[in-house]
């Protein structure tokens, strides 16, 4: 069975990241944009990372720009957006496609295993995607799903 922690991701900063380094972590994996309606939303996923990590919460943010063009910049610009508008602490991976041919394999994955509205396609920046501490999708929450309202679930995961 394949889980979370078969793949790797290339980190913002360029390094490649092997995600069984999240093994025995409750992961949320969150397709994010820094010019969308729903861009606030990184100051609730900061807010979970802080509250949760210790114990054990990874937020994970993956920029996409395969919607109405709202993540045009590149790695740097993307992170230097997020840490000093949202105080993001929390890992940020290269700027990834979601949906279609060029789908990073981790998105291929989640959208099979949690379909969404839109059958398997994710429809919108800010998709998050709960992940279970054995590496298996737990829940689909749709873009409008405010972090806030994340809570009751990731404690759940967590306990």
């Amino acid at each position: 069975m394949t889980t979370l922690h078969d793949f790797n991701a290339t980190s913002i900063d360029g390094q490649e990241v092997d995600l069984s380094a999240y093994d025995g972590k409750v992961v949320l994996v969150v397709n994010t944009a820094s010019q969308c309606g729903f861009t606030p939303q990184y100051a609730g996923l900061q807010d979970l990372h802080e509250k949760y990590a210790d114990q054990g919460l990874v937020v994970v943010g993956f920029p996409c720009d395969q919607f109405a063009n709202q993540e045009p910049g590149g790695e740097d610009e993307i992170a230097s957006f997020c840490e000093r508008n949202y105080g993001v602490t929390f890992p940020m991976m290269a700027k990834v496609d979601v949906n279609g041919d060029d789908a990073h394999p981790v998105f291929d994955w989640l959208r099979k295993e949690q379909r969404g509205l839109l059958g398997g396609k994710i429809k919108w920046n800010f998709t998050k995607f709960l992940v279970g501490r054995d590496g298996t999708v737990l829940k689909r929450f749709a873009p409008q799903t405010k972090p806030e309202n994340l809570g009751k679930d990731i404690e759940k995961a967590l306990a």
